[in-house]
């Protein structure tokens, strides 16, 4: 694993601005979770005790990712630069996930702005993990906002900072630990035990971005017409205020921001799960708090990349 080019890392976010997810091509995160749900079952059966299935499943679905990647850009650079070139933009391309949340979260937003609450609901279904049958117009927004800040996060510059440090080996190494958590990482009767060792692993790959996202909204929250000064300050006191060691602080420095309340009570599975709150009630939750929740997302992407170049520029 190696830093990777400032060419082939522009290239790769500039494809992920033009094409998004297209959901007729292959694509690798689908692959990994093939292999988890395989491995799932396999190991379920094999092996007795959930926590070392578990944890055999994480470092058999990361060393595979891992070395298959590898395998392709060695393979790639071996034959010919321009193929190592493609080979490594496309594979770093994957990683993002910039476009797709925006097109998917302005689905629900457009739904919603034209009063088709219901259509609102469903697609909101498609990119959050709580129940979203009975929820209120002010609950999707607030649904919407906390989805782009978490994923400002976990989407947009955890897989940024991995690129830049590791090229695709790494940025695909941590998309199979992301995808890992998505599907065995709950808290419930079946992936309590078993998908403890993927959480946990995710938590850790995550502590690091999640702060740095924080930073970075706070940095570029005045040049979106948000507030720094409250964005800094909502995330040093609400950025504790959630059952993830990392999702609060980008939800918080987005509630600061906006100058809403993120959190409170949120069905999963037909439970009610009271969360603390995050930020203050300054304003309403709406289409505006979207838009700005989105600035601060792309705003957020920007700056990093502009870091990236001036560290490359000054070593």
């Amino acid at each position: 694993m190696e830093p990777i080019s400032p060419f082939i890392l522009i290239s790769a976010v500039l494809l992920d601005l033009l094409l998004g997810d297209p959901r007729r091509l292959p694509h690798p995160v689908v692959g990994i979770g093939r292999i988890i749900s395989a491995l799932e079952k396999i190991l379920r059966r094999l092996v007795r005790n959930e926590r070392l299935g578990g944890v055999l499943l994480l470092i058999t679905v990361v060393g595979l990712t891992t070395t298959i990647t590898l395998l392709l850009v060695k393979g790639a650079s071996a034959l010919h630069p321009y193929l190592s070139f493609a080979v490594s933009t496309l594979l770093s391309y994957t990683c993002l996930a910039a476009r797709s949340l925006h097109v998917e979260s302005k689905l629900v937003a457009d739904r919603l702005n034209s009063g088709d609450l219901a259509g609102a609901r469903e697609y909101l279904s498609r990119i959050v993990g709580r129940d979203t049958d009975d929820l209120t117009e002010p609950e999707i927004w607030r649904a919407l906002v906390e989805t782009v800040a978490e994923n400002t996060s976990d989407g947009v510059i955890a897989p940024l900072f991995y690129l830049m440090i590791g090229g695709p080996v790494l940025g695909l190494a941590y998309k199979a630990v992301n995808t890992l958590d998505s599907m065995v990482g709950y808290k419930n009767e079946r992936y309590l035990r078993f998908g403890w060792a993927s959480a946990r692993f995710d938590d850790l790959a995550n502590w690091l971005p999640a702060r740095m996202t924080g930073l970075l909204m706070v940095a570029v929250a005045p040049l979106a017409g948000l507030s720094g000064r409250d964005s800094f300050r909502m995330m040093l006191r609400d950025g504790g205020n959630h059952s993830s060691p990392n999702s609060g602080i980008p939800e918080a420095a987005t509630a600061g921001a906006l100058g809403v309340r993120l959190g409170g009570a949120s069905s999963y599975f037909g439970t009610i799960v009271d969360k603390p709150t995050i930020g203050d009630k300054v304003r309403e939750l709406n289409l505006e708090s979207y838009c700005g929740a989105i600035r601060l997302m792309y705003g957020s992407a920007a700056l990093l990349l502009v870091l990236c170049a001036m560290m490359v520029l000054i070593f």
